[in-house]
């Protein structure tokens, strides 16, 4: 299998896209920690790998909103104290509930988006950078939407995290390029029939979106050797093709 001896940690791995992620990598040999706040959606990912035949997760319960500093340092120790490095980090966890006008907008809950959708990958990779650094080969990939990029009307936090998203992936290429050994990229799905787009579009068509397995590959190519070399890009998944 080529992902065998690949140790990837996914945020948001109780979700729609992550769990698809986590699925379709430990289908292929990866050693997955899944990480997300929700245990019960931890399990039945957990209970699916199992089930598929993938290798035995970890499941890592963890408030990306509410941990402090020390334990995202914390996590980073368990890490390295059982694995010794690490080759992958997804960025799958978003914080999105509803379209809203930004006069509307709580400083709470703005505070709370920015939080899971922006400083958490900073922090993550700031913690977890010495643990990829120490592979051969390692993969980071954030997870972009392009309608936000446009500047969307009514997206409010989750579409200025998104923006900021793709500049923090790009600065952080930029910055590891040199070293050829952490590529950096970002994935927009698009529209794929995820929990994320019924709630953004509970009235639109699910049977004219496509699944979201069809996300698969592409998982598969960011995160498999193929890859290698390949940093700094944004991939719009409704075009490239792996």
């Amino acid at each position: 299998m080529p992902l065998t001896d690949q140790v990837i940690l996914i945020t948001g791995a109780g979700g729609g896209l992550g769990a698809t992620a986590a699925l379709a990598l430990a289908k292929h040999g990866a050693q997955i920690i899944l990480l997300d706040k929700n245990i019960p959606k931890l399990e039945r990912v957990y209970d699916a790998i199992v089930e598929a035949g993938g290798p035995e997760p970890v499941m890592y319960p963890f408030d990306l909103a509410g941990a402090s500093e020390a334990q995202y340092q914390e996590m980073a120790d368990a890490i390295e104290q059982r694995y010794g490095s690490l080759q992958g980090l997804l960025h799958s966890a978003v914080e999105f509930s509803a379209f809203s006008p930004i006069v509307n907008y709580k400083t709470k809950d703005w505070g709370h988006a920015l939080n899971v959708n922006l400083n958490a990958p900073f922090i993550l990779c700031r913690v977890l950078l010495p643990l990829l650094q120490l592979s051969g080969h390692a993969s980071i990939v954030f997870t972009g939407d392009s309608g936000a990029r446009k500047g969307q009307a009514y997206s409010g936090a989750y579409g200025v995290s998104k923006i900021a998203l793709e500049g923090f992936a790009a600065i952080l290429a930029a910055e590891l390029e040199a070293g050829q050994k952490i590529r950096v990229n970002t994935l927009c799905p698009g529209p794929v029939d995820s929990p994320l787009r019924k709630r953004a579009y509970p009235a639109e068509d699910k049977n004219a979106i496509p699944p979201m397995s069809s996300l698969e590959p592409l998982y598969l190519y960011l995160f498999g050797d193929a890859s290698i070399g390949v940093t700094g890009q944004i991939i719009d998944a409704q075009t490239f093709k792996p």
